[in-house]
């Protein structure tokens, strides 16, 4: 009798056993196969993802270009943005832009920054961006964004030393128009790279503003 108890005893023992072996095979295989299944998907959502190019640009630039993004003001809230080859320059989150034209300055050859600076077109004087502009070195890349107005204390010859840089639109830049601008000093020809909003009451995106411009692109480097 006592024999017989063993064998049933050992005999539960070695079906307990593998039951829950089969049962911790079966867990086993379930996450080995949710793993790989989930690496699959991984793999396959990093392969169908979009590049990202500097500064978040739609496409790269070509060699010997740099990368530019920038936007104007939104209304008298939100400061505007300037970045070039994937550097924010001026934005509000860097607490470097202010009421008026905010201008960055980059080596045309490098591509690195040189500075940055607002004046004040509302309650400024303009005489401190005059001697601005008149300073700026041949073969700098001038990038320029309107914030909140940047035109009314604007005179004929700043506007006229912002032409130089190969602006079309500063001539008509009036109160409170949205305007994002790329050229440099010592360039040829007219800049292919502006854009302007004039501020219309009937078209405004905003109460008494139009909706922000937007603008991105390559920049030529300069050559020697």
């Amino acid at each position: 009798t006592g024999a017989a108890k063993l064998v049933v005893v050992i005999a539960i023992f070695l079906l307990t056993f593998y039951v829950i072996s089969q049962v911790f095979e079966i867990k086993m295989d379930a996450n080995l196969g949710h793993i790989f299944a989930r690496s699959a998907l991984d793999a396959a959502a990093r392969s169908t993802k979009p590049p990202r190019y500097k500064c978040g640009i739609s496409k790269a630039c070509p060699e010997k270009h740099f990368a530019f993004k920038m936007s104007s003001g939104a209304a008298n809230v939100v400061g505007p943005k300037i970045c070039v080859e994937d550097n924010v320059l001026m934005s509000g989150v860097k607490n470097n832009v202010g009421r008026g034209i905010n201008v960055a300055l980059v080596n045309g050859k490098t591509g690195e920054p040189l500075g940055t600076k607002f004046f004040d077109m509302w309650g400024g004087d303009v005489a401190p961006f005059i001697e601005f502009l008149k300073s700026i070195q041949d073969g700098t890349i001038v990038l320029m964004a309107t914030y909140d107005d940047g035109a009314t204390k604007l005179n004929e010859e700043a506007r006229k030393l912002i032409a130089e840089l190969g602006s079309t639109s500063i001539t008509n830049l009036g109160f409170r128009d949205n305007w994002v601008f790329c050229g440099g000093k010592g360039i040829k020809t007219k800049s292919p790279f502006e854009q302007h909003i004039k501020n219309n009451k009937d078209t405004n995106k905003y109460e008494g503003w139009p909706e922000v411009v937007e603008m991105e692109g390559c920049i030529p480097q300069k050559q020697e």
